[in-house]
């Protein structure tokens, strides 16, 4: 008797679970506007999140490696710097690719790389050969940035990349949860069982990426909304931004107006997506943001064990917490940055990311210097708020700056030089912590609010974007038409 009412007690708990899975499911499709968008959503964000959760583990792994290779905080950055180098000199060649191959068959292909990587890295006996793991998993990663920013121009319409890109980039936080509190709390008990348990989602993703649909270039035919085609209120080869710098006839740039940029050169297109100013601004935030957040991710659980006296397990718990706060951030910065955008405000992404950028080293400060860990708590999960929400409209603004030709390209250089400045940080904060701060618990308190001052100069960099941003739309509408012959040889 016993034993059937255990059965039948798991048989309800599992048509429960089946229920709220359906109903889940059947709200995220109407959300993002059917099951076909939902499916390259769900798989753009689980790239994401596989490149995000791997370089938590490292720094939730932190204990677990120093005790078992013998190596330092500066050698743990290492090794995430290590990651971010190689991926930043892998990333121009992968820009390049994603503007000339198909796509979804390559990305498919780097993911099972990956794959092999991660097992890669849990068989090593040496923190030397970790470090090599770690070159060969930042080369293939690369690959994430320029392809998924192709693919969302092109599976999507312009007025709704911004909230597109909020559900991807929650996907990034997902992985990076995933890294602190689950692979993490495996670390601790053997931390060559985190990068196998890493690596396993990773051959079944590539299977899935290789069969989606490869969209048409150019962002003019976005995939449909039960039969219709998603939130288009303008023309199919034009976006909300690029109407309206027409209506309120903005002057383009003609030195940078181009009529064929497929054929612009491999170092042509690095100059010409640097000449564009609004994108130099992004860039430069974008890298400060990462920047900070790198070092978070490497060295949050530790600091948070020694600041507020909790063990690993608890402070995975409350970074948790603190991720939701994360993804709640980056669903409303790319929701409210399109509706600015819809209710006429040109400039409306450029101004979510700026004042939440700034609201994100405000908040970051008394967190720091608290030893309670629930006084600490709302001053993070608002941070992490802040400081996610600007990521969704940046990204969504730099494809209306762009021309779709150079989709793949921009974002190439882009991640070069943002992974470049992630690659310095956790390098920099182990450093700093070590040898300018002494080590331990308050070498890292004083090294997280030296490095607030990157994040500020973030807020700085996206205030002064909003004076550029109108032109460089008007300059990318501009050539979408072929308004202003310019030649591409010219560059």
């Amino acid at each position: 008797m016993t034993d059937d009412r255990a059965r039948r007690a798991a048989g309800a708990a599992a048509a429960l679970a089946g229920r709220l899975a359906g109903a889940g499911t059947r709200a995220l499709e109407g959300a993002l506007g059917g099951a076909e968008r939902t499916r390259v959503v769900v798989l753009l964000a689980s790239v994401l999140a596989l490149s995000s959760a791997d370089a938590t583990t490292v720094g939730a792994s932190a204990t677990p490696l120093r005790d078992s290779l013998d190596i330092s905080n500066t050698d743990i950055g290492l090794l995430v710097s290590v990651t971010s180098a190689f991926a930043a000199l892998a990333s121009l060649p992968f820009g390049a690719l994603a503007d000339r191959v198909r796509r979804t068959w390559a990305l498919g292909g780097a993911i099972v790389l990956w794959g092999v990587a991660m097992i890669w890295s849990a068989t090593v006996s040496s923190f030397g050969e970790l470090l090599l793991t770690r070159v060969a998993l930042g080369a293939v990663t690369a690959i994430a940035g320029p392809f998924v920013a192709s693919l969302v121009g092109d599976y999507f319409h312009g007025a709704e990349r911004g909230r597109i890109y909020g559900f991807i980039l929650a996907g990034e936080l997902v992985g990076a949860g995933i890294g602190f509190a689950v692979t993490g709390n495996i670390a601790a008990l053997s931390w060559r069982a985190a990068f196998v348990i890493l690596a396993l989602p990773a051959f079944a993703l590539a299977w899935f990426v290789i069969r989606m649909p490869e969209p048409a270039r150019g962002g003019r035919e976005p995939l449909l909304v039960e039969g219709r085609v998603a939130a288009v209120a303008d023309e199919p080869e034009g976006t909300r931004a690029h109407d309206l710098a027409r209506e309120r006839g903005l002057e383009p740039d003609p030195e940078l107006v181009v009529t064929d940029a497929s054929r612009i050169g491999p170092i042509a297109a690095v100059r010409y997506v640097l000449r564009i100013k609004t994108n130099v601004h992004l860039i430069v935030s974008s890298a400060c943001g990462y920047f900070f957040l790198a070092g978070v991710q490497t060295f949050g659980i530790e600091f948070a064990t020694d600041q507020y006296d909790v063990g690993q397990a608890f402070a995975s718990f409350l970074l948790l917490i603190v991720g939701v706060g994360t993804v709640g951030g980056v669903l409303a910065g790319g929701w409210i940055g399109d509706g600015l955008l819809r209710r006429g405000y040109l400039n409306g992404r450029i101004l979510v990311s700026a004042v939440t950028a700034a609201a994100a080293a405000v908040l970051f400060v008394p967190a720091l210097f608290t030893h309670s860990a629930m006084t600490a708590l709302p001053y993070l999960v608002g941070a992490g708020f802040a400081l996610a929400a600007q990521n969704p409209p940046l990204d969504a603004a730099r494809l209306d700056i762009v021309v779709p030709q150079l989709w793949g390209r921009a974002e190439g250089v882009r991640t070069f030089l943002r992974t470049g400045g992630q690659a310095l940080a956790p390098l920099l904060f182990g450093a700093v912590s070590d040898y300018v701060f002494g080590g331990g618990h308050g070498g890292l308190k004083w090294t997280f609010l030296v490095m607030l001052l990157p994040l500020a100069g973030s807020a700085y960099y996206l205030f002064t974007a909003m004076k550029t941003y109108p032109q460089d739309v008007a300059t990318a509408a501009a050539s979408a038409r072929g308004e202003v012959p310019v030649h591409a040889d010219s560059w």
